[in-house]
């Protein structure tokens, strides 16, 4: 029997939050697994590199891993640098994801317009189905 996966894109926003609740949610009743991936835009800062990682994975990864370490969902945390459609493809394709899961806005105003053309660009490129939550 072939493993599901789910790959959930977050960022920290109350939509990538309800992404990953509805994940889960489908994981528990489907037996696949959740995988939470991060993408860290390039034009972040770089200047400390590993500072922005840690802090990601603090604020972001962390926290999700923990709100639902008790579902009995098998959970994995990803963490890349890069630009968010091209990572997004990328893992999809890597490891032969049965379906994206993303929120339809980001954390901040600039996020939304950037998030509209990463679902976008997820939804022409993808090739599995994709839940963008409202």
């Amino acid at each position: 029997m072939t493993k599901k996966i789910y790959l959930v894109a977050v960022d920290g926003s109350e939509w990538s939050d309800r992404a990953a609740k509805r994940a889960v949610t489908l994981a528990q009743q489907t037996g696949a697994e959740v995988h939470f991936i991060n993408a860290i835009p390039l034009t972040s800062s770089v200047l400390n590199e590993k500072i922005i990682e840690q802090n990601e994975r603090d604020m972001i990864l962390t926290p999700l891993l923990r709100r639902f370490a008790d579902t009995g969902v098998a959970m994995e945390d990803i963490l890349e640098w890069g630009d968010p459609a091209e990572v997004i493809h990328e893992q999809a394709k890597q490891e032969h994801v049965n379906m994206i899961f993303m929120g339809r806005r980001g954390r901040s105003k600039i996020a939304d317009i950037l998030l509209g053309s990463v679902a976008d660009s997820v939804a022409h490129h993808a090739g599995v189905p994709i839940v963008l939550v409202p």
